[in-house]
């Protein structure tokens, strides 16, 4: 058969295919979209024989009557090639310094901060949809899914030099044991860890919500220590609390860091990064246009908070909701109601304040607004030309799971000094 026409990505990875992909393949969509921007290096063999086999699958859905060759597979794959650079939005430095892969991937805050860096990330990993919606549109590259499966593993790559993942905190089964490799088995740090046993990558850069430190009295990251350092051989600097205002936002947003290096390298020190000390306010990264009125709360609603905040002072608890002034720093921007209402804002712009949702009562008319996922995106760091492709509740989810990506780039960029100066 020769290629009557072009065949695009966006129809590879479209409803008409869904069905017959899903069936034949869990990872082709992946397979492929990894491969066209892996095709100049020496990892694009990992994906080349499964992006085929979509294609092939994709073209005999289009073509029915047509007999598909491998010869028709690969045509279409060269289309693609030629195309597909042009179509996204934070492309891969052309000439990387160093590669990276990305598990636990979001919507992609360690991907930017590591391509900022100079980094080529050649594997992708993330089980949420509406993530990996963000994670493509961003960069043209749909993520494998889940990590657990050997099968997703397969995929991942020899020879990258830095493993990144924002893993979820899960605790141990370690009473009467060491704390070793086998006790982290059935929790997904056993996957990262796994991963890096199989892979020996360079470094390894894992992020975490704070309470990590304290987890299960200390116990799951002494072990998660334990694993890194005597099972795997890493030199591990004593990990440390980064907060995402000291490095240029206005996030009240604390995260542990776990840095590690292979010890063949001979790299025995490691600094954290210090605090900018930039002056950062909300008002850096508030909307300069007036927002839809669908984001003020209305009046029924903030009674309710109002009520519910004093009900909790009341019992000397500080729960509630929380307005933030121009001049303030944002509370951490979390999944949930109370990531939205302990960041509300004043904003008196708003002139019609006929509702275009579904409210309870009238629109407030104090100004009180929720923030917009665009100021979440801009209080993680994420670029104001970073596509937001979902709804608004899938994207405060989004943001409210990504890394503050300053904070992860800083440190970044003394893992990567650390890397070139040992090469």
């Amino acid at each position: 058969m020769e290629l009557k026409e072009k065949i695009t990505v966006e129809e590879v990875n479209g409803k008409a295919f869904k069905i017959r992909m899903v069936e034949a393949s869990e990872h082709g969509n992946a397979a492929l979209t990894h491969y066209l921007l892996n095709h100049k290096n020496d990892v694009a063999s990992f994906y080349k024989e499964e992006a085929l086999n979509h294609l092939r699958r994709a073209l005999e859905y289009k073509f029915p009557e047509d007999n598909i060759t491998s010869k028709a597979a690969e045509e279409a794959l060269q289309y693609m090639i030629f195309d597909f650079q042009k179509e996204i939005p934070f492309p891969a430095p052309t000439k990387p310094k160093f590669k990276f892969i990305d598990l636990f991937a979001g919507i992609g805050g360690f991907r930017l901060a590591m391509q900022n860096l100079g980094g080529k990330c050649v594997y992708t990993s993330e089980w949420d949809e509406q993530a990996k919606k963000t994670y493509q549109a961003n960069f043209g590259e749909v993520p494998f899914g889940d990590i657990t499966k050997e099968e997703t593993k397969r995929f991942i790559p020899d020879n990258f030099d830095v493993l990144c993942a924002g893993f979820p905190c899960q605790a141990f089964s370690i009473a009467g044991r060491r704390g070793g490799f086998e006790d982290t088995r059935g929790t997904l740090f056993f996957d990262v860890a796994e991963i890096i046993k199989r892979k020996q990558p360079k470094a390894i850069f894992l992020e975490n919500v704070k309470g990590l430190r304290n987890h299960d009295k200390g116990k799951t990251l002494k072990t998660i220590l334990n694993v890194l350092r005597e099972d795997l051989g890493y030199y591990v600097p004593e990990p440390q609390i980064l907060n995402a205002k000291d490095f240029g936002v206005p996030q009240n947003r604390e995260r542990i860091f776990i840095v590690g290096f292979r010890s063949d390298l001979g790299i025995d020190e490691f600094e954290y990064p210090e605090p900018t000390n930039q002056t950062v306010a909300f008002e850096d990264v508030k909307e300069e246009e007036t927002v839809s009125v669908k984001y003020y709360l209305s009046d029924t609603y903030l009674n309710t908070l109002v009520k519910h905040k004093q009900r909790h002072e009341s019992k000397g608890n500080g729960f509630g909701y929380e307005i933030i002034p121009d001049d303030g720093i944002a509370n951490a921007v979390v999944c949930g109601g109370m990531g939205r209402e302990r960041n509300l804002v004043y904003d008196d712009r708003l002139e019609d304040f006929t509702p275009v949702t579904h409210i309870k009562g009238e629109v407030n008319r104090q100004g009180i607004r929720k923030m917009t996922p665009r100021e979440w995106a801009r209080l993680q760091g994420f670029p104001d030309n970073f596509l937001i492709p979902v709804s608004d509740a899938s994207a405060y989810k989004q943001f409210g799971n990504s890394v503050a990506v300053p904070a992860i780039q800083a440190t970044a960029k003394e893992i990567i000094k650390r890397l070139l100066k040992h090469a």
